[in-house]
């Protein structure tokens, strides 16, 4: 499960499964077959959020890495703590996207104030 992926959800879960890729291609093991993954973009505002995070294990957040990413970031995070959303999630974004600054400001944001744990790999 995605939150978070902006447009069009079959542009965008392509770009998912493009991270997996370049993930796997790193070394990471525990993605295994990228194209095994079945990529399901979920609104922020679905009103199953707090159903499917009772069901579902796996779920990310999609970071942008433009101007706004950071205040988009944090309404999503926002909204999925109001409404019941997952208690942990991995952080997708571009593979350029390094850990420090954005990705590791949303990481401290989403522990200190919202209680979610956010997994970062990028390195």
């Amino acid at each position: 499960m995605v939150v978070g992926l902006p447009g069009t959800a079959e542009r965008h879960t392509a770009r998912v499964t493009e991270l997996l890729q370049s993930w796997s291609q790193e070394g990471r093991r525990w993605v295994g077959d990228p194209q095994a993954w079945r990529i399901v973009a979920l609104p922020i505002h679905s009103a199953h959020l707090s159903l499917l995070a009772d069901q579902q294990s796996r779920w990310a957040l999609w970071i942008d890495d433009d101007l706004e990413a950071f205040r988009r970031g944090y309404r999503m995070l926002k909204q999925i703590a109001e409404r019941d959303g997952p208690r942990r999630l991995i952080a997708v974004h571009s593979p350029g996207l390094g850990p420090k600054g954005l990705l590791s400001n949303l990481q401290y944001v989403a522990e200190t104030h919202f209680g979610i744990e956010l997994l970062v790999l990028a390195r």
